[in-house]
């Protein structure tokens, strides 16, 4: 496994009735090859260590939480927490995580995603946003598919709650949009 900057990412995002989603997703993948999954899934930061567990009793791929100053490497899934960012050092990504006071979402999925609109010329990402309250995420994913990002979103019946899609679907232009099992299929294509 290369610790050097993976060719492919997929950033997602989600909110309330996200970790229902997210499981499925990590249990229809195969064993990643060159591809890195990065999830911000909000939640209180005491829960998100057992999430973690849950994930990995569920896949065959790697799965730990995101810390600070860790390198990110290929073929590996990571779960944010607090405000989680990306920079670079050496020619490698890694995390900057600190607490996040300062904003209202644990983690904060805009900060996560942001971070990595810098990087798209080298990395070919796919963002996801997936059900929940509120428009976490939206703002990520504009700028992303500004920088030529694939950006996919749940439709509204698919969506356990439709604020973080909806306002997706309105505002970023050129989304691809499906249920559950479509955003699932693409995620696996794209991994390939």
């Amino acid at each position: 496994m290369s610790t050097f900057i993976p060719y492919k990412i997929v950033l997602i995002g989600a909110s309330t009735g996200g970790p229902g989603q997210i499981e499925k997703i990590i249990r229809s993948l195969e064993i990643l090859q060159d591809t890195t999954i990065i999830i911000a899934q909000h939640m209180s930061l005491e829960f998100i260590p057992s999430f973690t567990k849950r994930l990995q009793n569920l896949s065959t791929n790697a799965i730990c939480m995101a810390e600070n100053d860790m390198f990110i490497e290929s073929a590996k899934i990571y779960l944010c927490h607090g405000s989680t960012s990306v920079s670079m050092s050496e020619n490698r990504l890694l995390f900057k995580v600190e607490p996040s006071q300062d904003h209202k979402y644990n983690p904060d999925i805009n900060t996560v995603f942001n971070s990595f609109v810098n990087h798209t010329q080298k990395i070919e990402i796919l963002g996801v946003i997936l059900t929940g309250i509120g428009d976490d995420g939206v703002e990520g994913c504009k700028q992303l598919s500004l920088r030529g990002a694939k950006i996919i979103t749940q439709d509204a019946q698919s969506a356990i709650v439709d604020g973080m899609p909806s306002r997706a679907r309105k505002e970023i232009e050129g989304i691809e949009i499906g249920d559950t099992d479509y955003i699932k299929n693409k995620i696996v294509e794209f991994c390939r």
